[in-house]
């Protein structure tokens, strides 16, 4: 069995991947997404950039022939050539073979098989945080090297996208760690068969077997489909055999509360969302928001979202929809960025906007609008005075709902929820995650319909907002016999 850093890296990531691309039919993993190329793309980027750097040698071997491969990693090491970079070394470990394939072998002072200079390892990994799977990672090459070269190295070094600064890497207290996940690995491999179904949204999404263990987690409703069901608390939740929907939506909060990654208000939360989810109905939880704190109707409303590309740190589109409630009319006003340069621009246009409209509430979905505000505000030295009453008139349609409602939804995003309201997007593939790569295609094309196709995508993630907002005030006036205007 041929172990690498990959599978160990998407093994702490999740136990059934692993091992579905091992024993796993190819031909049922999903299509490569846009997104996903993208962020290989800014990989090879990152690596590049960081490469740029140093004079390296690259060992000359075609893809697969590892025993070629390690040979000619082996004669570079063997001269003390001050860098290697993509260097293959083998090592066997218990029956398998460990394959290390390091971004970077770079040459130290010290005692080595190979005379007084050894190796360290390096990762270049397109992360801002020194997460534990690249330490796990950077340990697992540390162990190869140093079975290899006969001494372990006690740092190895983390090359991430914060600008001038390398992460050091404990290997003393990370190889032991490394280790016990490696067996444990093994151990997932030699099962006769996968391990369990876990839907995590922000880690399945770019999971090429998505679709499949989907569609099982659906058929069995399964747990973790039900929104606060975490990693830890399914865990605890079995520990008592809580493992269906119903013995979840029977349970009393009290046996709950004292469980890891439980609390008072946790607990009795998600007793509730159980119940909405079996019910197939919104439920109002155990501790709403207080009547005075509720949304309401207002003569004109604004529905504000924010369309940004991360990697460039920019606000390229600022959308609001503008609802006037007195003569019937809505316009939606699309504040867009052409090159990053007119973010500042667009960020006056949209203060202008607002205080055209100095009472009118701004609703948005989620904190990052709000947030958003704030940061712009600073980075372009906007007064005090004409920001902080912008601010305060900012209601998140998300936390009213979420301290407020259960829904039967899977997730608390505002695709699952508007589309469970009856909304639907004009553009069917269109997210977040796709428009950030449109928006880098429409800088390196000039194609325009693609500017057109976030567009028309933020002014539906406006009018979800709206729908969302409107159907609460029309619940909360339902449930409390309430005229919210």
């Amino acid at each position: 069995m041929l172990i690498n850093a990959e599978l160990l890296l998407q093994y702490q990531r999740c136990k059934r991947r692993t091992f579905l691309d091992i024993h796993g039919d190819k031909s049922q993993r999903d299509a490569p997404n846009e997104l996903l190329r993208k962020l290989q793309q800014d990989k090879i980027a990152h690596q590049l950039s960081a490469l740029a750097q140093i004079t390296y040698h690259q060992p000359d071997y075609s893809y697969g022939n590892w025993e070629v491969a390690e040979k000619a990693t082996l004669e570079l090491m063997e001269r003390g050539v001050e860098y290697i970079y993509k260097g293959v070394l083998l090592a066997a470990y218990s029956e398998a073979t460990l394959l290390s394939r390091p971004n970077l072998l770079v040459k130290q002072p010290g005692q080595s098989s190979f005379g007084d200079w050894m190796y360290v390892p390096a990762s270049i990994e397109l992360g801002k945080r020194p997460k534990q799977e690249y330490q796990v990672v950077a340990a697992f090459h540390a162990q190869v090297l140093g079975i290899v070269q006969g001494v372990v190295p006690e740092t190895a070094s983390l090359i991430l996208r914060t600008k001038n600064i390398n992460y050091l890497v404990d290997l003393f207290k990370w190889i032991p760690r490394m280790q016990q996940i490696l067996e444990e690995f093994i151990e997932v491999l030699e099962l006769p068969n996968p391990p369990e179904v876990f839907i995590s949204r922000q880690k399945c999404n770019f999971c090429h077997w998505y679709s499949q263990c989907y569609a099982i987690a659906q058929s069995e409703k399964h747990l973790s489909l039900l929104p606060g069901v975490t990693p830890l608390r399914y865990t605890q939740l079995q520990d008592i055999a809580i493992t269906t929907l119903e013995s979840l939506a029977n349970t009393s909060p009290s046996t709950l509360e004292n469980l890891v990654g439980f609390d008072p208000k946790v607990a009795p939360k998600l007793v509730v969302q159980a119940q909405s989810a079996l019910e197939k109905r919104p439920l109002i939880l155990p501790y709403p928001l207080p009547i005075k704190e509720i949304t309401f109707t207002a003569p004109i409303e604004l529905y504000f979202d924010i369309e940004a590309q991360p990697d460039l740190d920019l606000n390229y589109l600022l959308g609001v929809l503008v609802v006037d409630r007195l003569t019937n009319t809505e316009q939606f006003y699309s504040f867009l960025a052409d090159k990053p340069a007119d973010e500042e621009l667009v960020w006056q246009q949209f203060l202008d906007l607002v205080w055209q409209y100095p009472e009118a509430p701004i609703y948005h979905f989620c904190v990052y609008e709000f947030d958003t505000v704030k940061r712009l505000a600073k980075l372009y030295n906007t007064p005090y005075a004409s920001v902080r009453p912008v601010l305060n008139r900012f209601v998140d349609v998300y936390e009213q709902l979420t301290q407020s409602v259960a829904l039967p939804v899977e997730s608390y995003a505002l695709k699952a929820i508007a589309r469970w309201l009856g909304f639907e997007w004009r553009e069917k593939e269109a997210s977040g995650a796709k428009c950030i790569y449109w928006y880098d295609q429409w800088l390196e094309t000039g194609d325009r319909t693609l500017l057109e196709i976030i567009q028309s995508y933020n002014e539906d993630d406006c009018r979800a907002t709206r729908k969302v907002k409107d159907w609460l005030v029309n619940f909360f006036q339902n449930e409390y016999g309430l005229r919210l205007a």
